[in-house]
């Protein structure tokens, strides 16, 4: 008959500091899971959890299927055809006259300029009336919207009355607000404010052009135009001080949003010359200065990339 050996006490110490050991590694390795768990929780398990969020990727459709305009005289082809009238089949956006080949005849063909476009820029307008147009706009339900506002709102009597920064800013986050929320699909192209001192020094050279400023246009750039004084300067630079405020507004609202792209201050920076000109006015867009306005934005609406 075999007799079992009992261990020797020895062994016995060593076995019980073993399952020790053991015991203990079994609950470091919990607390260590139970920890890991906690941080995934609060968002800071890992370097990459903690690394900052990748800047968002735009999204921009380069050739939609409808396309409606809000604005001012300019989108309405104001004085394009006849004297003091709105002409909107010559209208950049929206247009349908074949010689201007506004972005809508460019992008949809001329069936599509007709069926599936809407113009409810308004003569006159100012970035005020940009919300309550928005929402006429986003009922005919575009995959496109354009914009181009803010003229008006630097051209007043005085340099006094001109649209503040601030309020420019609030209506005009309002209208793209309301856009993303009805429509969160579609687009918004935006045009810079034209350079208003520009029209001024092309206009001033024409006799008949000064005679019909004298009518009321955009006074606090357009008025005593041949007035160079210190004072009549420092107006005119007011307003143009105003209108960069404004394009610095479109340009930082437009750019958090992934499917709103500017034009990159392409109009202001655009040099019109008197041929641009409508010449009832000599400050509105003439059909060529139309023209000129659909070929900048149709370039930029289907570029890859969005102007610098």
């Amino acid at each position: 008959m075999r007799v079992r050996r009992r261990p020797c006490r020895r062994e016995r110490r060593s076995r019980a500091a073993v399952a020790t050991a053991t015991a203990a590694l079994f609950v470091l390795l919990g607390a260590l899971a139970g920890c890991d768990s906690a941080d995934d929780a609060d968002g800071g398990a890992s370097p990459s959890a903690r690394r900052p969020s990748p800047k968002p990727t735009f999204i921009w459709d380069r050739s939609p299927a409808s396309i409606a305009a809000v604005g001012d005289s300019i989108t309405r082809g104001f004085d394009a055809c006849t004297v003091l009238a709105d002409c909107p089949e010559v209208s950049w956006a929206t247009g349908t006259d074949a010689t201007v080949r506004s972005v809508a005849w460019r992008l949809l063909g001329e069936a599509g300029a007709v069926g599936r476009t809407w113009n409810h820029a308004k003569s006159g307008a100012r970035i005020a009336e940009l919300p309550e147009q928005m929402t006429r706009a986003v009922a005919d339900k575009p995959e496109l919207v354009t914009v181009m506002v803010g003229a008006n709102d630097a051209c007043r009597d005085n340099v006094s009355h001109m649209t503040s920064v601030a309020d420019f800013r609030t209506y005009f986050e309002t209208s793209v607000k309301k856009l993303r929320s009805e429509l969160p699909k579609s687009q918004l192209y935006v045009s810079s404010v034209p350079d208003l001192k520009r029209l001024w020094s092309e206009g001033r050279v024409n006799a008949l052009g000064k005679q019909i400023w004298k009518l009321g246009i955009c006074q606090s750039m357009l008025g005593s135009p041949d007035a160079m004084d210190a004072a009549a300067v420092a107006r005119r630079e007011s307003v143009q001080e105003r209108v960069v405020a404004y394009n610095k507004v479109l340009r930082d609202v437009c750019g958090r949003d992934a499917r709103c792209r500017y034009d990159g201050g392409a109009v202001f920076e655009y040099r019109f010359s008197g041929d641009q000109l409508s010449h009832w006015d000599w400050f509105h867009p003439s059909k060529n200065g139309q023209q000129r306005l659909a070929e900048i934005a149709y370039r930029n609406i289907t570029a890859k990339e969005p102007p610098a």
